[in-house]
């Protein structure tokens, strides 16, 4: 597939005032300056963020009305429940507040977590009517609530209150609650739009510390959990999310949680560094995998329990219930590959397949590496007694919820954003559905659309050191808004090539003369069909330190290649 490369660029004039201001390298600087962190204390917080860096939490909308509501049951000690979600974003959310107010000294506080498979994302009456008959009186919602206003209308029908905490986009109305706590919202003043639902629950227990005259460490303690939960849920490393990562990271490494040192002494390894490959690798999809197969409690219970027994089988419980979501995404994705090539759906604008007994809990992840692989808004559905339910991932330039609102006729209901959005539909009408969605796709002229590869910076060989790679060691955690750099290099040959993994991967050796580069392509082993040995070519990749027998050495982390001209 075709790749558009673009090379940043910057002003050497504000890259030197980046380096004389913060005493940085060059190449730091340009890196900074491309993601446009320029300010001198921009930079200071980018690179050492402390938890002086954390804002004000009194700025968030509503934060007074909460806090104060949560202190009167703090004192009375009353029966409340967390309602979450089943996502990460959501487990830790719940994790971090239920530890908190037990460490406040509320022995009645319960979590309620809707089944995916069955009650699907946010509050439902049913859920809240079981609720209310177990007799709490005070909801508090996490990761979820911010759209809920029917929902919350019924809990104040019952005589509960609630009390919301979401980061998602709100609605041009916003629930009648006792507080509703989401800086996204209109009104609010706060600094940051781009907090996780752990982010916001954060936030909400520094006030009631600041509010109860609580030491800084009783907040703090539980940045290992906030942190798992923000980079799970791919919201922007920057700003307060990068201090909370940042830190957060740290104090992963010396976890006192048991279930999360569980998972990290199973699935990673006792002395391996930790960074955010870690969290979105090892532990992400592991407590993803509980929701998307119907097993939503056992993540809370991992993060809650005080026993390491029980802290190593319910560790083992989520590594099979992974093992199973990757077992049933394989099938999935096998299937639908196979239809794609069967019935030459590479050609079309879009991709939208529909099959009885797929499993609507992983088909997002199916959805999105068939977007990957063949860079074109994608739908599955999975078809269950008529009804089909599914997930669909777009392509940047390609509006997808957009495209959805002007074909809700033939949907039961649809949501999410211009990237992601989950659908219901009829299976009587779901031909109809994907022949107009590949007509809005046509209008679109999406088959124009091809990847784009931000490259930040050009180098030689020579600029090839240990010394190079582990200076960019300063820039992360990475993720959204802060991607791993991408470096070109140009006027390369091949001195050898081969692939791995039944020809997946590409692994080869470039030389420019005097320097030899070890790189390894992942998904990139068809390109040993259109290169041969000698052929002078230009690569772009992340810079990596590969250590074998406690020998460090560059390895480049190729994300495409082309012949040089």
């Amino acid at each position: 597939m075709n790749k558009k490369w673009e090379i940043c660029e910057y002003d050497q004039e504000v890259v030197k005032k980046v380096v004389s201001e913060n005493q940085i390298s060059e190449l730091i600087a340009a890196i900074l300056v491309n993601r446009e962190v320029v300010d001198k204390r921009e930079v200071e917080m980018f690179l050492n963020p402390t938890r002086n860096d954390f804002h004000n939490p009194y700025l968030m909308p509503d934060m007074e009305q909460a806090v104060a509501r949560l202190e009167t049951a703090i004192k009375e000690n009353e029966k409340m429940i967390i309602y979450g979600d089943y996502d990460v974003d959501g487990v830790t959310s719940i994790t971090v507040l239920k530890k908190f107010l037990k460490d406040r000294g509320m022995t009645n506080v319960g979590y309620y977590i809707p089944k995916r498979l069955d009650e699907g994302y946010g509050l439902n009456k049913d859920a809240i009517q079981k609720i209310y008959e177990e007799g709490y009186k005070l909801i508090i919602t996490v990761d979820c609530g911010i759209t809920a206003m029917e929902e919350i209308a019924y809990a104040y029908s019952l005589g509960m209150e609630v009390i919301v905490t979401d980061h998602h986009e709100p609605l041009d109305e916003i629930p009648k609650a006792v507080a509703v706590i989401d800086c996204k919202r209109k009104d609010s003043e706060y600094p940051f739009k781009g907090l996780a639902g752990v982010g916001v629950v954060f936030k909400l227990t520094q006030a009631i510390s600041q509010r109860l005259g609580l030491e800084e460490k009783e907040y703090l303690k539980y940045l290992d959990i906030v942190c798992v939960g923000t980079i799970s849920d791919i919201v922007p490393l920057v700003d307060e999310n990068r201090v909370i990562s940042k830190l957060g990271l740290k104090l992963i490494a010396q976890t006192r949680c048991l279930g999360l040192k569980s998972l990290l002494d199973v699935n990673v390894g006792k002395n391996s560094v930790i960074n955010a490959n870690t969290v979105s690798f090892g532990i992400a999809p592991r407590i993803n995998a509980c929701g998307r197969i119907g097993y939503e409690q056992e993540a809370v219970k991992l993060f809650m329990t005080e026993n390491w027994v029980e802290a190593r089988e319910t560790t083992e419980k989520l590594n099979q219930y992974n093992r199973t979501r990757q077992e049933i995404e394989k099938n999935i994705f096998e299937e639908a590959k196979e239809i794609i090539e069967k019935n030459s759906m590479q050609n079309n604008n879009t991709i939208v397949i529909g099959k009885e007994g797929w499993h609507h809990g992983v088909i997002g992840i199916v959805a999105s590496k068939i977007t990957e692989i063949y860079f074109k808004p994608t739908i599955l559905i999975g078809f269950e007694d008529g009804i089909g339910k599914g997930s669909g991932r777009s392509v940047p330039g390609f509006d997808l919820h957009e495209a959805l609102h002007s074909l809700g006729g033939y949907l039961e209901k649809y949501g999410g954003h211009e990237m992601a959005v989950g659908v219901t539909a009829k299976q009587e009408k779901f031909q109809e559905f994907a022949e107009r969605l590949e007509e809005k796709a046509k209008e679109a002229h999406t088959e124009q659309i091809v990847p784009i590869i931000s490259i930040d910076k050009e180098i030689t060989p020579k600029e090839l050191t240990i010394e190079m790679a582990e200076s960019l060691l300063e820039l992360e955690p990475y993720g959204t808004s802060n991607k791993t750099p991408i470096f070109l290099i140009k006027g390369l040959k091949i001195d050898s090539i081969r692939t791995l993994v039944e020809g997946k991967h590409l692994k080869l050796t470039l030389q420019d003369g005097t320097n030899i580069i070890n790189c390894i392509g992942f998904n990139l082993g068809s390109y040993a069909d259109e290169f041969l040995l000698g052929d002078k070519v230009d690569i772009i990749g992340n810079v990596e330190i590969n250590v074998f027998n406690n020998i460090k050495n560059i390895q480049i982390n190729m994300k495409d290649m082309r012949k040089s001209y």
